[in-house]
């Protein structure tokens, strides 16, 4: 079986960029696990968002969907005294790995690219409890099954010091693994992490270097 490590954040451009080439990936490797990691990008940020760093964000957003073809919306980041927290999203990502016990680890992932869509292509505030829960609901009852979890057992799971904790190992994690940019994917192998992705790259890139490390 085929074991990945995604390390990543929600609100990461370049990670919303890669779901795509990820998927496009993971359609080639059936039965494939993919452990995410949250990376904390702008984790535990309290500042608010100037028009110097927006432009900025905003620039690269457009590199982005120029590469890729994806939609953009700029209504959340363009709220009044937006502060670019990503630790909510990701730890919204940690409380779907708590909930559910799909140990391939899509559940995980179809939750973190629900929030990638809300907040890049929907405009949506991926800070709020209440956005996050129903976000992450609906994409899981999607993989487990319809009506397997609901909106209020998330969100008092989501707002623990259990899932807090539990996010802050995360990003602990990947500093132990030395990453620093993100997305970043990771496969297991003979008792090893191989890097096959350092920043966005594409499907075929991705199976050539899977090949390679398999074979060597």
């Amino acid at each position: 079986m085929t074991q990945l490590i995604y390390v990543a954040d929600p609100m990461c451009s370049w990670c919303y960029g890669f779901g795509p080439e990820l998927l496009a990936l993971l359609d080639t490797l059936p039965g494939a696990k993919v452990d995410v990691i949250m990376g904390g990008l702008r984790a535990y940020n309290k500042q608010v968002l100037d028009d110097e760093t927006r432009t900025t964000i905003l620039g690269h957003w457009q590199h982005v969907a120029e590469r890729t073809g994806l939609p953009f919306d700029s209504a959340a980041l363009s709220q009044p005294g937006f502060i670019y927290d990503t630790e909510p999203a990701c730890r919204a990502v940690v409380t779907a790995r708590t909930l559910t016990d799909d140990d391939t680890g899509r559940a995980a992932l179809a939750v973190f690219h629900a929030i990638q869509h809300a907040f890049y292509a929907g405009g949506k505030d991926v800070r709020d409890t209440g956005v996050l829960s129903a976000l992450a609901v609906e994409a899981m009852n999607k993989v487990e099954g319809e009506d397997s979890f609901d909106v209020h057992s998330f969100a008092e799971t989501f707002v623990s010091p259990m899932a807090m904790s539990d996010t802050r190992e995360h990003f602990e994690q990947a500093q132990r693994w030395g990453i620093r940019g993100f997305p970043a994917l990771l496969l297991v192998h003979n008792e090893a992490l191989h890097m096959l992705a350092s920043g966005f790259t594409t499907r075929d890139d991705l199976i050539a270097t899977l090949q390679q490390v398999q074979q060597a």
